[in-house]
């Protein structure tokens, strides 16, 4: 289930269908990555450069090596903060864009099935700077653990492979479902859904490729939701019971 809806998936990512929506979300990423590095480039000259002016005054001639050493320090740093953000910026963009991508998924895919509905823009906007603060949390909990040898890149899977998971598949089910009820399904399918995080968090770990992970995602998300209820009685007859209504 979890490797046929990921396949699909992957296989509508340059489809003449998903061209639109794949540049705005590609665009959009591109341009918050790119405000991150400045901001976190700010912000190192703000706290670190003054340090480094007090730590190492006068530096002679033939000790310049440091400094280099420390311009290449500064920028492995810089780029591991901006690779722990792009799980959240995915999920933000993700919720900006997912109703187009779910559309397009329902479109071509689904098309005997009756569509769903879009998120609230609000409340869409609420959920996902709620799951955005979320998953600043939780990545700095996986950034503690790279501390620690043997759990680092698991830390890193697991965090962003739950959180993930959990978002992306609500955001879906909440096109067909009220938010208790997507909630209710997440947590009955709940390995399922960790699993196909797992998949995502896969898919952000490999660079470039991960800028088309909100795209990826809600995709993957859109199809799983649909072969999660049509394989659960209870909560695929409450939402046939919701379209007759």
């Amino acid at each position: 289930m979890i490797l046929e809806a990921a396949r699909a998936a992957a296989g509508s990512l340059f489809t003449p269908e998903f061209r639109g929506v794949f540049f705005k979300t590609l665009g959009l990423t591109l341009l918050a990555l790119i405000a991150l590095w400045f901001g976190l480039k700010e912000l190192f000259d703000i706290l670190a450069l003054p340090w480094i002016d007090v730590l190492l005054p006068g530096l002679p001639g033939w000790a310049g090596w440091l400094g280099l050493l420390a311009a290449i320090v500064a920028g492995i740093g810089l780029a591991l903060g901006l690779a722990l953000l792009i799980g959240p910026v995915t999920a933000i963009v993700a919720g900006l864009f997912l109703d187009d991508v779910a559309e397009v998924v329902e479109r071509t895919d689904y098309a005997n099935d009756p569509p769903g509905r879009a998120v609230p823009a609000a409340r869409a906007i609420i959920l996902s700077l709620k799951f955005f603060g979320v998953i600043i949390l939780g990545n700095i909990v996986a950034l503690l653990l790279l501390l620690i040898p043997g759990v680092n890149i698991a830390a890193f899977f697991l965090v962003n492979g739950y959180l993930l998971g959990r978002e992306f598949f609500e955001f879906a089910a909440m096109r067909f479902r009220p938010e208790v009820e997507a909630k209710a399904l997440r947590r009955r399918h709940a390995g399922t859904v960790f699993l196909a995080g797992l998949v995502i968090a896969a898919f952000l770990a490999v660079p470039l490729l991960n800028l088309l992970t909100p795209l990826f995602a809600a995709a993957m998300m859109v199809h799983l939701h649909k072969m999660v209820s049509a394989s659960d009685p209870e909560f695929s007859t409450s939402m046939a019971m919701r379209r007759a209504a």
